[in-house]
């Protein structure tokens, strides 16, 4: 990572901002149980959020590790919204891979806008956040964080804040971007079923 100009030299993870310059590595164990919906309800588990979709895409031959390419972050949410069988006009809030590195935000940002934006989702009417902006990056462990935020946010029905966020990227447009920034916790709307996506 620092050969590549990867990590903060600040040692600030600020995912979507505009002074994001990199990466802050962390280090984090997490652990989570997947059952069958059914054999959960049948056994009077807890239940925190059900995945109805998943989608993957290789970027093949990029510029590198910090590079990726709008490509194959669009055909990953495609192949997971159909996948779900839902729109991501439906969705409340996008629990973003969010490195805070120039490249990486800027093209994560415009790629979910776009996707978003020709589904008909209305502007400010998605949260989007990444918990590496509280607990850095955690290499292995940073996608089951992820799911673990959105899923006691789903189950707790609050809106996580993003740290570290003062000034957003200029890839996100005020009032016409489908994304909003909370610095602070939220209660979630209660006007629609929740739905969250996880990159």
């Amino acid at each position: 990572f620092a050969s590549v100009g990867a990590l903060s030299p600040t040692g600030h993870c600020k995912p979507f901002d505009a002074s994001a310059d990199g990466i802050a590595l962390g280090e984090g164990v997490a652990a989570i149980v997947l059952k069958r919906r059914v054999d959960a309800e049948r056994d009077g588990d807890r239940i925190y959020a059900v995945i109805s979709g998943i989608g993957s895409s290789s970027d093949g031959k990029s510029l590198g590790l910090t590079a990726p390419r709008p490509e194959g972050q669009r055909r990953a949410l495609e192949r997971a919204y159909a996948q779900a069988g839902v729109s991501p006009a439906d969705v409340s809030l996008v629990e973003a891979h969010g490195t805070g590195t120039v490249v990486g935000d800027r093209t994560e940002l415009t790629v979910l806008s776009e996707v978003f934006t020709e589904a008909g989702a209305a502007p400010a009417s998605c949260a989007l956040g990444s918990v590496k902006s509280q607990i850095g990056h955690t290499k292995c462990t940073a996608g089951l964080a992820g799911v673990l935020k959105a899923s006691l946010a789903l189950h707790t029905g609050v809106l996580p804040p993003t740290g570290q966020l003062t000034s957003p990227n200029p890839a996100w447009a005020a009032g016409e971007n489908p994304f909003v920034f909370d610095t602070q916790a939220r209660p979630w709307p209660a006007d629609r079923p929740r739905v969250a996506g996880v990159s």
